[in-house]
């Protein structure tokens, strides 16, 4: 079913979507032109390299017309195409499929198991320890808040039970035989669970990745929820974040895991329902 919008509903759509961008990443830009970072939010611009402008750009999504665009520049956009309307524009989901489609099958492939999946609630964010554990390197040049010993003891007082590849390929040697899962990329779509922060943070990264496929409204959507999980990542994290606002969840007590697993229960339901949104659009599930 293919959806027309008039050109004064998708150019004010346009419009609010490139005010929205540009405030969530204002923060970044300012201190980005000023040469300076904060090891919590600028997190989604290096580790996932999309740049603000990336955001910025709106698409319908497919399965969507837009009237009265044939002279718009979208229509000379890779992957655009005439519409069935006459003057309009649309996604050419067709094209992209025949471009992309061993990214398309193992997008689908991860999206679909890990919503299918119930998610695991005792990990507590030790992914992060295990970053640092046994080892004086650190992947950011802030203090430990527990101190290099303490910081090794609450690893070795809990058991790992980290999911996600790309947390568990930055353990360090002495960590990786703790971990009670050994994730490999092969294994990905096998063991992400929507309970899994970085699988959370990971759904911005699919929605990128399935491009004009997705609206650009549920594309915002997913860097918002990224941003949420990356905080709680950090104030759970064994680093001392409150310079950059971020107090911290001490997991190491009962407190700070009965909040943890609160706010992880949150993450996992709003990734889910996010999933579900991308799946709608890029493949066509009811």
């Amino acid at each position: 079913m293919t959806t027309l919008l008039d050109p004064a509903d998708w150019r004010a759509r346009e419009t609010a979507h490139a005010a929205r961008a540009d405030a969530l990443t204002a923060g970044h830009r300012e201190r980005a032109a000023r040469g300076e970072k904060h090891p919590v939010e600028d997190f989604l611009f290096t580790y996932y390299s999309y740049a603000p402008r990336v955001l910025r750009r709106w698409h319908p999504g497919a399965g969507v017309e837009l009237a009265g665009a044939a002279d718009d520049p979208r229509a000379a956009w890779r992957w655009y195409t005439a519409g069935t309307a006459a003057g309009a524009v649309t996604v050419d989901h067709a094209a992209f499929a025949a471009d992309k489609g061993t990214l398309l099958r193992s997008v689908e492939r991860i999206l679909r198991s890990t919503v299918a999946r119930p998610g695991q609630f005792g990990c507590f964010g030790l992914h992060e320890w295990a970053m640092v554990y046994r080892q004086d390197e650190r992947r950011h040049a802030v203090p430990l808040r527990l101190g290099r010993d303490g910081t090794d003891a609450v690893v070795e007082s809990h058991e790992l039970r980290c999911t996600h590849i790309d947390a568990f390929r930055f353990f360090t040697p002495d960590a990786v035989p703790r971990n009670r899962f050994a994730p490999t990329r092969e294994t990905q779509s096998e063991l992400e669970q929507p309970g899994c922060l970085h699988a959370g943070m990971d759904v911005y990264k699919w929605a990128m990745k399935l491009g004009p496929l997705v609206p650009g409204e549920l594309l915002l959507d997913a860097f918002e929820l990224a941003r949420d999980i990356r905080l709680l990542d950090m104030q759970a994290s064994p680093y001392d974040m409150r310079p950059w606002g971020a107090d911290p969840v001490a997991i190491e007590t009962p407190e700070g895991k009965a909040e943890y697993v609160r706010r992880q229960r949150g993450f996992a339901e709003r990734s889910n329902a996010l999933r579900g949104a991308l799946l709608a659009a890029a493949f066509g599930d009811a």
